[in-house]
């Protein structure tokens, strides 16, 4: 009898693990390639970047986004354009801007409009949701669906030393 306790209790231990939260998200779907955008001094964090809460910045090079960003030769913005944001408490976040279900670098995800949840962006093509004050997970559509997150970048802000912020593969 007590043989048959401790498979059944193992049997329900595997099912739990099965089932719940132990299924791994692919947030590194995109090729990788190189993310550079460093802000020099607090003065350029404040005209280009996100200096406070709620705020968003687009980044992308071959396009010159932002309009007057004075990009350096070292500076790269990822596959599809790098989004910079600073979410309703004032931590940044950072990701690629290419839908990781399209994978195409011209197929970038959008902010949602006419919804009342906040750093919601989406994929004008597949339909894809995803949370960027969540770390980039998806919440809707093929995404959901086949386990794609936002491939995020790291943000340092506030250096002692130059420079002032940057944001990095």
């Amino acid at each position: 009898m007590r043989m048959r306790s401790f498979a059944l209790l193992l049997t329900l231990i595997s099912i739990l693990c099965a089932t719940s939260g132990c299924e791994k998200i692919d947030n590194h779907r995109l090729p990788p390639v190189n993310v550079n955008i460093a802000f020099t001094t607090i003065g350029e964090w404040a005209t280009y970047g996100v200096a406070g809460p709620g705020q968003s910045q687009v980044f992308i090079k071959s396009e010159r986004l932002p309009i007057g960003y004075p990009y350096k030769e070292s500076e790269f913005t990822g596959f599809g354009g790098v989004v910079l944001i600073c979410d309703p408490i004032g931590a940044y976040y950072a990701y690629d801007l290419a839908c990781p279900v399209e994978c195409k670098a011209n197929v970038r995800i959008e902010w949602e409009t006419g919804t009342t949840q906040a750093g919601i962006m989406y994929c004008p093509k597949c339909g894809s949701r995803y949370d960027v004050y969540s770390y980039g997970t998806a919440i809707s559509g093929p995404a959901l669906e086949d386990r794609y997150g936002l491939q995020p970048y790291n943000v340092f802000v506030g250096n002692t030393t130059l420079p002032y912020a940057v944001v990095r593969r």
